[in-house]
């Protein structure tokens, strides 16, 4: 799995995870509830298989959701 974004966003979050759904890109949440426990600063990551990373980011240019957290 490879790092698509980070965001301490959860509407976001959910959007994004919608939309790579959509287009049959799956995807999992790392660390989503680490900064809530922890106050490490830790923001949750939004993961897509490496095959898949390329694709994954043109469909988030594409919607305006650049990663550029």
């Amino acid at each position: 799995m490879k790092e698509l974004l980070r965001t301490d966003n959860p509407v976001r979050l959910s959007y994004l995870q919608m939309l790579l759904a959509e287009a049959g890109i799956d995807c999992v949440v790392l660390d989503a509830n680490t900064g809530a426990l922890l106050p490490s600063g830790i923001l949750p990551r939004l993961m897509v298989a490496e095959e898949a990373l390329d694709e994954a980011r043109r469909l988030l240019k594409e919607a305006g959701e650049a990663s550029d957290d």
